[in-house]
Parts: C-alpha cells; sequence; structure tokens
C-alpha cells in the first residue's frame, strides 16, 4: 500500500487563498489550472489526515481522490461508500462556503452509501470567512 502523503496546513491555506477570490464569486477570473489543482489536492489530503481511515473515498477528478473515515477498510474493486464532485464544489465545501446537503441536495454533490454524508464532520477544513 501507498503511504500517505503528509500534510503541511501552510500550505494548504496558501493554497486556498490562492483561489478563495473565485471561491467568493464565482464570475470572477478562475484560477490557473496549476493553483485550482493544488488546492484541491491539498485540501482533500488534508481530509485524509483529519479523518483517517479508508471506509469512504472522495473523488474531485482529474485532480484527486483520496479515502478517508475510520472503520471497514476497502482494498478492491468500485468502493461502497464515495463521495464525487468537481473542484469548485469541493472547495466550498472545504472552506465552509457551503455544505454537504446543500451541495448535494443542488445535485452538485454526489453521495453513494450509507457512510459518504460522515464526511461532513470534517468540514470545514479551511474556513474563509
Amino acid at each position: 500500500m501507498a503511504a500517505r502523503r503528509t500534510v503541511d496546513p501552510q500550505k494548504t491555506r496558501d493554497a486556498v487563498a490562492a483561489v478563495a477570490g473565485w471561491l467568493r464569486d464565482e464570475t470572477a477570473t478562475p484560477p490557473a489550472r496549476p493553483q485550482l489543482a493544488d488546492a484541491v489536492r491539498t485540501t482533500a489530503r488534508t481530509l485524509a489526515a483529519v479523518a483517517p481511515g479508508s471506509s469512504v473515498e472522495v473523488r474531485v477528478p482529474p485532480f484527486v481522490a483520496v479515502q478517508c473515515i475510520a472503520g471497514p477498510t476497502h482494498t478492491r474493486g468500485n468502493p461502497p461508500n464515495v463521495v464525487e464532485t468537481d473542484a469548485r464544489t469541493w472547495l466550498l465545501l472545504a472552506t465552509g462556503l457551503l455544505s454537504v446537503d446543500d451541495a448535494a441536495a443542488a445535485g452538485a454533490l454526489q453521495l453513494s452509501g450509507s457512510r459518504a454524508r460522515e464526511i461532513a464532520a470534517a468540514l470545514p477544513l479551511v474556513p474563509l470567512a
């Protein structure tokens, strides 16, 4: 099994700060792809560090997929508990600008499996005021 990458809290905060204007204002110029990728990857890896485990897989294509939430381990095939969304929605969730329930109700967040909603307990990761 691959080793989990360590998370640098300052790097995560810096990556989120770089895209914060776009998160607060959808009409703002979108961030460059490398900035967006960095913010998505660091926040997702922070989630995996804050809520370690492998019961739920969080997918933000094409940037990252992480496993989190303690419980039964999944090792082969499709995981039973999956959270999937786009980069902007993920970052809105990670910063507390959008709730899991609101994102799911709007169809921007797909949740499958009985434990997928458990990620809400670990959010926000980097709160934006």
